[in-house]
């Protein structure tokens, strides 16, 4: 009889204190710990290629956006059109995996996912329309970050990054505390 191993899976990360620092780094405020998260993140990417995670790569180009307009090197309109590619990007890849043959709706889907209504109009207005104003680009980013961490970051691993209210705790515990890291988990 052969014995079989359990499969192992091969990540860019070294293990999880290296993901774990990333994590907090990511999401600190501090923009010079950021930036040194987004460069982990940017030798992640080159290890993993296309196989990084969505919410991975999409966390890292909204923060590297707060970095870029925390530095004051950036005039309005480049920040609007950097968050604005982020923000666009962020939408239209967390609901083109629930896309089926059939087109449907990206207010549908933003609901199906709990992402606000608000962030698809702001994607459809960055899209399609009269570029909005940085202020709200900003709004995009923070609460789009701020669910990127409550529906990913918090979730991998068991671990979680903010104080949660006792409702929030206890769905915490329901999940499953080693969700996989790749996409496939994340859907």
């Amino acid at each position: 009889r052969k014995r079989f191993r359990p499969l192992r899976t091969v990540v860019a990360w070294r293990g999880r204190a290296e993901w774990d620092q990333v994590m907090v780094g990511l999401y600190c405020g501090d923009s010079r710990l950021q930036q040194e998260a987004l460069d982990r993140v940017s030798a992640w990417k080159s290890r993993y290629g296309p196989k990084m995670p969505l919410a991975v790569d999409c966390t890292a180009e909204l923060v590297r956006c707060k970095v870029l307009d925390s530095s004051g090197r950036l005039k309005s309109h480049e920040l609007i059109l950097s968050y604005g590619l982020a923000l666009v990007r962020f939408v239209n890849l967390i609901t083109e995996r629930k896309q089926k043959m059939v087109s449907i709706p990206l207010r549908q889907l933003a609901r199906e996912v709990d992402i606000p209504i608000w962030v698809v109009d702001l994607r459809h207005e960055l899209t399609h329309g009269k570029l909005p104003r940085l202020a709200l680009c900003r709004k995009g980013c923070d609460v789009v970050l701020d669910w990127l961490r409550k529906t990913y970051w918090s979730r991998q691993l068991g671990n979680s990054l903010c104080e949660e209210s006792e409702d929030e705790e206890e769905e915490q515990e329901g999940m499953e505390a080693n969700a996989g890291l790749d996409n496939a988990a994340w859907e």
